[in-house]
């Protein structure tokens, strides 16, 4: 689990939106489920991701943010001293389910089927 402080203290504000996309966009790689979501390359690329704010709801408890995230993977070679594949990166595009804990910040990440 993650924890967005920034975006729950920014909850009900005009500013939500852009603070939850800037706090996710900060966040590392390996804390959402970008591998899983992969369909044209087999490993995540280091390059920054962009994030897009799809929808928000939220009932007493939680905020759930559907978002989709824009990133890069690559297709590795098989590593050899001679191998001549050059590295790559492809773009890859993901939807995920934020689970926001109103209380904690807690954050609890899905993917979603696109």
């Amino acid at each position: 689990m993650i924890e967005l402080k920034r975006a729950l203290s920014a909850w009900g504000s005009a500013d939500f939106r852009k603070v939850l996309k800037a706090e996710i966009e900060q966040l590392p790689s390996d804390t959402l489920p970008l591998q899983e979501g992969m369909s044209h390359s087999s490993y995540v690329s280091e390059e920054p991701f962009k994030v897009m704010i799809i929808d928000i709801r939220d009932d007493t408890a939680i905020i759930y943010a559907k978002v989709g995230i824009f990133y890069s993977g690559i297709i590795a070679g098989c590593s050899c001293a001679d191998d001549p594949t050059p590295i790559d990166s492809q773009p890859e595009y993901c939807l995920v389910c934020l689970n926001i804990d109103k209380q904690t910040a807690w954050t609890g990440v899905s993917l979603l089927p696109d």
